[in-house]
This record gives C-alpha cells, sequence and structure tokens, in this order.
C-alpha cells in the first residue's frame, strides 16, 4: 500500500506517520509525505520516506491520500485524487466538499491519544468505499489506537465533540480543582499530585464500565458524605447544564454551513 500523507508534521499527522510507519502498515519508502514548509529533512528519522514538494506528485505516488491539515487549509489545497481512497482527519469539512477530490473517501476522527497509540477514532465511508479500502482504513487508524466504523455521518460530528476533544474537558476540570488547592494554600507539588489523583487515577476506575458513571454518582449521594455535598454544589451551581451546553455549542461549531 503506498501512502501519501498530507499535513505530515502536524500533531496528528505526525502520530500517524509514526504509528503506520512503526506498525509496517506502511513501507518508509512507500510513504511519501508533503507539510506547508520545506523538507526538514529525514521524516520522523527515516531516510527512506519521500518528500513531495507539491499536492500533485503526492497523488501520483499514492494510493491511499491521508489529509492531515487545519479545516480552513483545505481549500487551498485543491485535491484532485481520482481513483484514490482519500481519508480526512478533518473536521468540519463534510463528505459533499471532500468529493471534489474526485477520490474514494472517509472522514476519520482521531483524537490527541494518537501520540501515545490510544486514540479512539471513529470514521465514516462514503457509499463508494470498498470493503478492501475500509480494511485499509482499519488498518492505518488501528496503528494509533483503535477504531470504529459508523453508518451516519452525522454521528462523526458527536465524535468530534466527544473522542475528538481528547484531554479538552478533564483539564478544564483540572483547572478549577488546581485553582481551588492552590488558594487553600496547599504546596504546588502537593495540589498536582492531589488533582491528578482524582483526574487521572480515579477516573481510571471507570475504564471499561463507563456506563456505570450513574450507579457511581448515585452511590456517593446516598453515602451523603462530603463528597455528595460537592456533587450538589457542583449541580446546583448549573455544571452538568454548563457541560451540556458547551457540548452543543462544540456540536454546533462542526456544522458551519447549517
Amino acid at each position: 500500500m503506498r501512502v501519501g500523507l498530507i499535513g505530515a508534521m502536524g500533531w496528528i499527522g505526525a502520530s500517524l506517520g509514526a504509528g503506520m510507519l512503526d506498525s509496517g502498515v506502511v513501507a518508509a519508502a512507500d510513504l511519501t509525505v508533503l507539510t506547508r514548509r520545506d523538507p526538514p529533512g529525514a521524516y520522523l528519522g527515516n531516510e527512506a520516506v519521500h518528500w513531495a514538494r507539491s499536492v500533485e506528485e503526492l497523488v501520483e505516488r499514492s494510493d491511499v491520500v491521508i489529509v492531515s491539515v487545519r479545516p480552513q487549509d483545505w481549500p487551498a489545497l485543491h485535491l484532485r485524487a481520482p481513483g484514490r481512497l482519500v481519508i480526512s482527519v478533518m473536521a468540519m469539512v463534510p463528505m459533499r466538499e471532500l468529493a471534489a477530490s474526485g477520490g474514494r473517501v472517509v472522514r476519520a476522527m482521531p483524537n490527541a491519544l494518537a501520540e501515545q497509540r490510544r486514540s479512539y477514532s471513529p470514521w465514516f465511508a462514503a457509499p463508494d468505499v470498498i470493503a478492501t479500502d475500509k480494511a485499509a482504513v482499519t488498518r492505518i487508524l488501528d496503528s494509533i489506537g483503535r477504531s470504529d466504523e459508523l453508518q451516519d455521518e452525522d454521528h462523526l460530528d458527536v465524535m468530534t465533540v466527544l473522542p475528538g476533544s481528547g484531554p479538552a474537558y478533564p483539564a478544564l476540570v483540572a483547572a478549577a480543582m488546581l485553582d481551588f488547592a492552590r488558594a487553600r494554600g496547599l504546596p504546588e507539588p502537593i495540589a498536582r499530585r492531589a488533582v491528578e489523583a482524582v483526574i487521572c487515577d480515579g477516573a481510571a476506575l471507570l475504564q471499561g464500565r463507563i456506563e456505570t458513571a450513574p450507579e457511581v454518582i448515585a452511590a456517593f449521594r446516598d453515602y451523603a458524605g462530603v463528597t455528595a455535598a460537592g456533587l450538589n454544589g457542583a449541580d446546583d451551581a448549573g455544571l452538568s447544564t454548563a457541560l451540556r451546553a458547551g457540548l452543543d455549542a462544540a456540536l454546533r461549531a462542526c456544522r458551519p454551513t447549517d
């Protein structure tokens, strides 16, 4: 499989490049990469990877074209890739726009955990994407974590809002907790470890059983202790309502032309 990667030095692009090379999904000599800047030399330390000088050159050398650029940079690419499998990892650029490439299009949504090979990357395929294409998509995305095929493009926007946000929402809570700890005089190293115990270690108890989250909350409330008071106070201040409003706002941002 010959793969072309546009945006090869970005956060997701570099993670995909490294994942595909390290897992053997693509041989270095079969990977062609393109960035906005001049080639910095060996790609991720690999001399055999080919640096393209143009989109046209990359397409010519590729069976699969991965587009990993900012959504606002998409129109300027003028990508034309007839006969190729085109995998977009851009938010906010729908199938109807990607179809102008002339390729068989798949939209995917990796997240920031791609660099740790722990991304959850749901994807949606156009009707002309065939079984061998889908197998290639799975191999590519599974090189940075795990993936699922979706049956509705609208659901990909929901995935952009949820797993696509990566650590953003836990970071929002962590920042508030750090402010709380610092304001009460905790030494900085202790404050950091305390919040990490909540956000990183505590959340690990939900790994593999996230559906029990309401039961966990109910159990703390039933105990009627200190944490119950905190949960009730957060709800009284509108935390759950605010979070849902934020997710709705993010979903609207995915569909700027609607």
